[in-house]
Parts: C-alpha cells; structure tokens; sequence
C-alpha cells in the first residue's frame, strides 16, 4: 500500500506484527503550514486549557461550622433562653447578646483559610514517610515527558489497587536510584530512554543490591511498535542491554501460561500496555513436575527481580485528575486498557505475596493427597 491515507485507510499500522505496513497521515514531501484566517473577520485564537479543580473545602467547612452556629441560636432561642437572659440583665445586654454571635458567624464565614506550611514532595519523599505506606516507585530518567507519564501512570495504578484490592498505596515516589534509599519500595518501575546517559556505576549496584534482595524491577523499554523479531535491537534495547551487562541477571523467558504471576489476583494470560504486540519476560523458572503432572501454577518460591516489557504499561496507567485516560492504546482490543490495569494489579500483588498465591491455588490438590 503505497497511497496517501484516506476515509477507506485511515491513517494505522495494517497487517501482522511481524510484517506491518504503517501508513502515515502525511506524505514524506507533506509540510506543515499555518491556518490562514485572514479571510475570517472577528476570528479569535486561543491555545487549549485544562480542566481545573476549584478546592471549595475550607470554604464549605466554613459554611457548615456558621451553620451549625446558627442552629445552636435557633435552639437556644426556641428554649427561652434570651428571654431568661434579658429578664436577668433588665433588658440592657439582650441585643449585645443576640448581635455578638452573629458576628462571629459572620467573621467565621468570611475569615481566610488557614496557612499552611509547604508539603514535602511526593516525589522524594524521606524515609519516615516511605516506611510507614507502601508506595510504588519510578526512575527519574530526566526527561520530562517520560517523567510526567511515569508518576502518572504509578498514580492510576495506586488509585486502582486502593479501588479493587485492600491494598491502598501511597503517593508514587520518584527515585534516583544513585542516592536515594530503594529498601522500602517493593516494586520499581524503570522506563528506558535511549537518548539518556546511563546511570552511574553507584546506581547500579543498588540496583543490583535491590534486586537481589527481594525487590523487583520493571525495565520497559516501550518500542513494541519499533522493533522487529530477528531485527537488529531498537535504540531502548541496546541501552538497556549496555546497562546490564555489567549484573549477573539470571536467565529469561516470557511468562509461562502457568506463572503464578498469571492469577496472582486476575486471571491474565498477557500483559499489554499502551501497546499489546510487545513480550513480557521474566526469570526462567524450573520445569514442570516430572511425568507430565500440571500444576496450577509455579514459580511461587521466589519472585522475578527482573522484569522487561516493551508495551509501555505506564502510558497505558496514566490517568488526569479526573480519572480520564491521558494517552491512547494502538491495538484493535477495546478492554486492552482495562487488561493493563489487570495485569498490573497482578504485578504489584505478586511482589507483595510472592507464593502466597501459589499455595493457594494448590489447595484443592493438597486436600485431594491428604484425603488420600
């Protein structure tokens, strides 16, 4: 297809993810121009606006305390308690006592809000804040537009753990892995940018010393849409390949049918981001039992330390402050973005429980040896 994209072909990737054709909404000899208003008189331009949050909290508060207020004079006025109090006073002090409170009502109403110091970052929080929520966290890679979808993307997750599971996670925590302490975060998500310089020979030994005790890494290169099988490796592979060689990382597989990652919560059988085409891997795990037994599922006795995608999972996470999608998903599936959520909710469950969740599922196989 050699055409300029139209109403019949629009503009997309057509065909197979091993043989796609792209077809552009631009022409290679296409250039851009500005819109010529000069023959529309009156027209007005402007540059698009964000929604924005009006916070009417201390107002309202405000308004509820001057309320309450009131109804207590309303009370104490239906009781009598006016009449007794200017009867006491021979009438002298009855209108100072009605006129008193309704100023301060009014003072109330009208007072500004309270200052307040200024919060500390969510996204470097210190120590005592990371210990006492878990939060999960991201690199920062120094480009901003990676940056910006990363801690939104974690904070669309965190919102959906705290709405589906009883996990409820705090703030998503920017790291740099070089100087800040990675111990308290169970899950961090490292977007790979090839244009950036690779981190220091400090950052990664503590990543290495974070991987090899217990934590888990998310490398995510985000070039499903680019590379190619049996092609030469996209620009965000080679840098990440570059960036460990220097670790012992164990070897690698895509996640088996039978992964306990899997069904840590739902049950998956891919893991898709803003893209669906892209391979998720993990650490190879032993094989099946011999003599053909099936279980349920494996590798519950250790989580991954590594995990590398190239579907962009943060893109597909991210959420504004009023919980719409900030970028779309490429794919014909309609529930790919809901499955991305499933499948991270998974991810995180599975680097919290570890084999929790692999007993569990060989409950019925334990209680049929056991009545045996």
């Amino acid at each position: 297809f050699a055409d300029r994209a139209g109403p019949e072909h629009p503009p997309g990737f057509y065909g197979t993810a091993e043989g796609g054709i792209a077809v552009n909404a631009l022409a290679p000899g296409d250039r851009l121009q500005p819109l010529d208003l000069t023959g529309l008189k009156g027209a007005r331009t402007g540059s698009l606006a964000g929604a924005e949050t009006l916070d009417l909290r201390a107002l309202l508060f405000t308004l509820a305390l001057a309320l309450l207020a009131l109804d207590t004079l309303a009370g104490l006025w239906l009781g009598g308690f006016f009449r007794k109090f200017g009867r006491v006073s021979h009438g002298k002090a009855a209108p100072a006592a009605l006129l008193l409170p309704a100023l301060l009502g009014l003072a109330l109403v009208f007072a500004p809000p309270p200052a307040r110091a200024q919060e500390s970052p969510a996204n470097r929080p210190n120590g005592i804040e990371s210990a006492l929520a878990t939060r999960l966290a991201f690199v920062v890679t120094g480009d901003a537009a990676t940056d910006t979808a990363s801690r939104a993307g974690l904070s669309g997750l965190s919102q959906m753990l705290a709405a589906r599971t009883a996990l409820e996670p705090g703030e998503p925590a920017g790291l740099n892995p070089e100087k800040d302490e990675l111990a308290f975060y169970p899950l961090i998500y490292w977007p790979i940018v090839a244009g950036r310089p690779q981190p220091s020979e400090a950052a990664i030994r503590k990543i290495d010393a974070f991987m090899r005790n217990g934590g888990t890494v998310i490398f995510d290169t985000r070039d499903a849409q680019t590379a190619r099988p049996g092609g030469p490796p996209s620009p965000e592979a080679a840098y990440l390949r570059k960036m460990l060689a220097t670790l012992e990382v164990p070897e690698l597989e895509p996640v088996p049918a039978d992964h306990v990652l899997t069904k840590a919560f739902y049950l998956v059988d891919s893991f898709p981001g803003r893209f669906g085409t892209g391979q998720t891997w993990v650490e190879t795990i032993p094989p099946a039992g011999e003599g053909g037994e099936r279980r349920p599922a494996r590798a519950g006795d250790g989580v991954t330390p590594l995990i590398i995608t190239g579907n962009d999972l943060a893109a597909a996470w991210a959420v504004g402050r009023n919980g719409e999608p900030l970028y779309p998903v490429t794919g014909g599936d309609q529930r790919q973005r809901e499955m991305a959520f499933r499948g991270g909710i998974n991810i995180v469950i599975y680097t919290l429980t570890g084999n929790y969740k692999a007993d569990q599922v060989h409950v019925p196989a334990l209680l049929e040896r056991l009545g045996q």
